[in-house]
This record gives structure tokens, sequence and C-alpha cells, in this order.
């Protein structure tokens, strides 16, 4: 039964929004970055009637205020996120019309982003969280609960709703999409965006993908196909996919004037505003005229009690504006990762309990993922080949035969859906491990990489999404190539809120890969290809409950002529090359560039007086060029010589060895760059 009641509110609430901004508070600057949802309204409020489960989760996007409404967001937060305000849902951080809702319990609004179409891949990732609460952890709380996405015709043309559409319908997810065509992608018209203007007719042919299509500006038929679709996504049934043609009834954002639209389609669009056409369905049967009146009136003195409110609060405090880039002791998120559901771990320990013979890397990194698949049930692990096949470096060899595919499982071709998907399962409480399979196979996940990142950040510490990321790279021992053999772990330590992780050897990936695995942060685990078999970096299995703090520096060799700065694959080199040189180098491997280690390496520095930085990605900008800087402006004083670096030129990987080996710093070229620094 709809609270018609309440949509009615909501709807009147949210169009006095959009009018006091449009007429007041953008005019005088108040407001910077202004989005309507002018029209939008009542069949977002019809939605929001439909979504009362405990566990729904919703993905949004930045036309979506009436819906946040219609689910509990004040009127005050409502007017302080556009305003910048304090409070809220990020404390001025983010753009005001990019909210979430954590809501404790739900339903919740999951932390929307900037960009078209990112919403897609995490609200399937937290339907398939419902699932596997279900099914895998024995929770039927979750029964019934749903995942509902909304996006406008335009995002049906992004890689994010096709990878998520991909999921829902082979997975048979959970899933609502309500797609709202306003006919209009700023100013690009829907016939540009899919054939015939029309998502639903293009999708009839599509397998488990239940299908409806109206008119959202009529109360009744919004009403009846979005609670047809729900009811039936609820039952079971599968997804399902409401379309309703709806009016923009003002710009794409306050700048936007809209002289792109045909003569006489602004007139027709007024016309056909679903709020008077919702007063007249009501009078004609729900609500008396008194009741209608009563309902206005409220809505007005809310939107100008929620004025007063915003306006009165303070701007947000600037010294905390680089809190939450990472978890923080005693300030838990309020929704996302373990941390919030007071899931506790085995006992760790810092040292190690070597067992057996030395292994490689690859068993190394197998055997720690088993573990705590073992012990954690909430942890999973999967993307591209990772099941039966055991992945195409047999990492996971064995996991899906004995935990089941359930935890360990194959994903389809899409990186993008890959992360996406995790991060969904981080926030609904899960420990998801994605697998990447190549380092330059992350490119087309980038935008959901780079938004993981910064979700504890611009939500102010409501939310956090610490997913694993496994990305093997870098050249292989018998060959490289410019898409296989990529490191660029740069751009994650340029990346806000992510830890990297690159390991030198079978010890610190376990106890890495271990505090990855249990941290309240994202992770980046980079897992070189040229130590997953290699002689040296094999050790024996350091035990169950080792771990390798994060920014914590090893020291490789002692020495006090020259402090030798390296990680991954360069630190086997950076070993043998000290040792031809006959003197006495201290050689540090970083383990982790994010965060790393400044008090090792400074450290060394002003004891030496000299520093040598070996590294494998590209030298323009690569991670060593920060280390450097970080010496020139903690340590100048106490430098004997310059601070040099050797890296790979600024090409790609060849796939000629000859060539690779050409480019690679090989050990006799770090040797007698360190005896030249030495000599300097």
């Amino acid at each position: 039964m709809i609270d018609w009641k309440r949509v009615y509110y909501t709807a009147l609430v949210s169009r006095g929004l959009d009018d006091t901004e449009e007429q007041r508070l953008v005019p005088e600057k108040k407001v910077a970055y202004q989005f309507t949802s002018r029209g939008h309204d009542v069949a977002q409020a019809i939605l929001g009637s439909f979504l009362t489960h405990p566990h729904d989760g919703v993905g949004a996007y930045y036309r979506s205020r009436p819906l946040l409404l219609r689910l509990g967001l004040s009127v005050a937060d409502a007017f302080a996120g556009p305003m910048g305000k304090s409070g809220g849902f990020s404390d001025g951080r983010d753009i005001g019309v990019v909210c979430n809702m954590p809501n404790v319990p739900g339903p919740c609004v999951l932390p929307m982003a900037g960009d078209v179409g990112s919403q897609y891949t995490p609200a399937a990732g937290w339907a398939q969280a419902i699932v596997y609460h279900r099914s895998q952890l024995g929770d039927q709380s979750y029964q019934g609960a749903i995942s509902c996405v909304l996006g406008g015709e335009a995002s049906v043309a992004t890689n994010g709703f096709w990878s998520c559409l991909t999921m829902a319908t082979t997975l048979e997810l959970p899933m609502v999409f309500y797609i709202e065509d306003n006919g209009y992608g700023i100013s690009v018209p829907g016939r540009l965006q899919t054939p015939g203007a029309n998502i639903v007719d293009n999708l009839r042919s599509f397998k488990n993908l239940t299908l409806w299509d109206g008119d959202g500006t009529d109360p009744a038929t919004a009403a009846d196909l979005l609670g047809k679709a729900v009811a039936h996504t609820r039952a079971g049934n599968g997804p399902t996919m409401v379309r309703l043609t709806v009016p923009r009834l003002s710009g794409h954002s306050g700048q936007d004037t809209q002289a792109y639209k045909p003569a006489g389609l602004l007139e027709r669009e007024r016309a056909d505003d679903p709020l008077p056409k919702l007063r007249r369905y009501l009078a004609a049967g729900p609500l008396s005229e008194p009741e209608l009146s009563e309902i206005e009136t409220q809505a007005t003195a809310a939107v100008e009690a929620g004025l007063a409110e915003a306006m009165a609060r303070p701007e947000p405090e600037a010294s905390r504006i680089t809190r939450f880039r990472y978890a923080e002791s005693g300030a838990m998120q309020t929704r996302g990762g373990l941390g919030p559901s007071g899931h506790s771990f085995p006992e760790a320990s810092e040292a190690p309990e070597p067992e057996g013979p030395r292994i490689n890397l690859l068993t190394a990194v197998r055997r720690a993922l088993e573990h705590e698949l073992q012990t954690n049930p909430k942890l999973l692990l999967f993307g591209e080949d990772v099941g039966p096949k055991g992945g195409v470096h047999a990492a996971t060899l064995g996991l899906q035969e004995r935990f089941g595919d359930g935890r360990v499982f194959d994903t389809s071709l899409s990186e993008e859906g890959i992360i996406g998907r995790a991060v969904g399962m981080a926030l609904a409480g899960l420990k998801p491990i994605a697998e990447i399979q190549f380092r330059k196979y992350a490119d087309p996940a980038t935008e959901q990489l780079n938004n993981c990142g910064t979700i504890r950040w611009r939500t102010a510490n409501r939310w956090a999404a610490p997913i694993v990321v496994r990305m093997p790279g870098g050249y292989a021992p018998k060959c490289g190539d410019p898409w296989h053999s990529v490191c660029g772990e740069v751009l994650w330590a340029h990346a806000t809120g992510w830890h990297v992780a690159v390991p030198s050897n079978a010890e610190d990936a376990v106890g890495l890969l271990r505090t990855a695995m249990r941290s309240e942060d994202p992770t980046i685990f980079f897992e070189h290809r040229a130590l997953l078999d290699g002689t040296w970096s094999r050790r024996p299995y350091p035990g169950n409950r080792f771990v390798v703090p994060f920014g914590k520096a090893r020291t490789i060799l002692e020495g006090n002529q020259l402090t030798c700065v390296t990680w991954g694959a360069m630190v086997e080199r950076c070993e043998a090359a000290a040792k031809k040189t006959g003197s006495a180098i201290h050689v540090i491997d970083l383990r982790t560039i994010a965060p790393w280690d400044r008090a090792a390496v400074i450290g060394s520095v002003k004891r030496t007086r000299r520093c040598l930085i070996v590294h494998e990605d590209t030298l323009t900008a690569g991670f060593g060029a920060e280390v450097s800087a970080t010496v020139a402006a903690e340590a100048f004083l106490s430098l004997d010589a310059p601070v040099e670096r050797m890296a790979i030129p600024d090409v790609p990987m060849p796939y000629n060895v000859a060539l690779m080996n050409a480019l690679l710093p090989q050990v006799d070229d770090i040797a007698a760059r360190m005896a030249a620094l030495i000599a300097f």
C-alpha cells in the first residue's frame, strides 16, 4: 500500500528545494552546482515507497535527491550539501547532489560518484552480497532484499551499465533497474545513446530480465510498474528493468539554458509536469482537498525550516580536511567492510614462524588466501579464470574445489565489473578479493578504482570499501611486452585512499597480503611476474599468524656508504649489485609504497650521505621521484652526492628479450652506479 500523503509531501519538498536553489541560492552564489530533479520527482517518490527492506541498497546518481528525501534525507541536509555546509553526507567535501545514506538498518543509498554510469556495478555487487549473506552466511534476514539502481537514458551507453546488466542477468541477481528517460543527456538526444531511443525495446531478447515501459508522469502507471518490478524481484524471480519517460523541466544543471531543444518542446514538457498530475490524481481519489492543502502547508514550512537550519550551519572545519583518507583508530566508518559488524580476526604476529621448505611466491599467496578463506567466512575471491583453472598464474588453484563456487568464482570479462562488484560487496559488509589478471588490464577499471579509494574521504567516514585487488604485472622471466609487463604502480600511490603493497619475496607476500585482507582500507597487492616462481624470492612459509605492517621497510643489507632504496623485482638485483661492489651499502626494500617508510629512508641517508633509488616503472614521475624529492627536502644537508634514480626509460616494455634487458636496470649497471656515487 502506497502512502500517498508521503509521496505528495516528498514531491513538494523536492520541488521546493529546486525552486529555492534555482531562484535564490544559485543567483546569490550560495550554491555552485545545481542539478534539478524537477520532473523526475514524483516517480522517485513513488519508487521510495517500495524500498522498505532493512537490507535494500540503492545505487543512485546526481538527479536522485527526491528518492533520498523519501528514504529519510532531512531537508536541512538536502540544502546543506549543495551549499557546502558542515554535516550532511560529505561535510562539504563533495558536490551537493553526490549523496549517500548509510541507514542502519536500511534501506541505504550507496555512495554516489560524479561520473556517469559508475553507480551500476557497485549496485550489482550489493545484489550479489545479498545472495552471499543469505546462501553462504545463512542470514535469512536478507530474504527478499533487493538492490535498486537508478540511471538516466544517457547512462545506458556506459560500460558500467552493460557490465552490470551482464552480471544481473547471468547470475539472476535481485536487482531492479529504474531508467528515468527524459530524452536528453545534457544536450545529446536519446537516439544517440541507444538505437530507437528506448533501451527497453532493445533488451527484449535478453534472458533472465523482465521489462516494463511506461509514462512516468502518470502516478497510477508509475506506481503500477515500479510496484510490479520490485515485487517480482523480491519474490526471487530475478532482475527487472523499468523505463519511465519523464520531462526534465529545467536545464541539465543550473548553467544550462536548454537552447538546443526544438521549438515547442519546452512548452510540451511543462504541460507534462508530473506534479500537477499527481495532485489531480490524489484529489480524484485517495486524498481530500483539505488533506492536500494541509500537506502543501507542511511541505512549504519544512522547506523554509530546513533552509534556515542549513543557512545557520557553520562552514566545514578546514583543519579536518585531510582526515579520513585512511581508517583512523577510534573512528570506525558507519558502513562498509568488516569493522562495523565487530568482526574479529585470529591472533596475528609480526614475527615469522617459518615452517617447511622454501616455497615460491605464488604458493605463498595461495596459502595465505586459503587460510583467510578458511578463517573468515565473509572473505570471497573472484576474477577472470580464478575458478576451475585456478588463475592464469595458478595462484588460486584448488581454492574453488575446496571452498565452493559461491566463494571462489569466475566473472565476466569486464574489469569495470570486477572492481565495481567488489566495491558493492565491501559496502555490504563483505571482504572481496578481486583479481585483475595483469596490471595493464586494470585500465578499464580506473574509474571504479579511483572512486573506491576516495569513498571514505568524500563521505566523511560514513562509508568505506576496503577491497583487495591482486594485480600481477612486471616483466616475465623470459620476455616482456607492452600489455602484460606493465608495472605502473605509481598510479595507485598517487590515487587517494589506497594502500599499495609490492612484495619482493614469499615471506613478505604472506605478511602483506594478510594485512591487506584484514585492513579497513583498500589495497592494491602487486604480484610481480618475475618473482612468482623466482629462486631468490623463495622463503619458508612464515606461518598463519604472520603479518607485515604497511609502511615498514625491510633492510636487505646493512651499510654506511650508500643507501639504495628499491622494491619489487629490483630488490634481488640491488642486493646482488651491492655485494658485487664490495662496499658497505644499505639496501632497503620498501615493501609498500603507499604508505612508504620515510623514516627508514631518511634515517639511512643521514648516515650514509648518499642515495640511489632503483625501480622498474618508467623514470619520469615514477615513485622514485617521490622518494628523491623527499630525501632532497628532508636530508639535503646530509648529502655528499646527488640523489640518483635508475629506472626504465619512458617507453613501454618490449617483447624481444634483448630489447627488454636493454631497458631493465641490470646488476652490473646498478653496481657501476653505486660505485660512482660512493666515489663522488
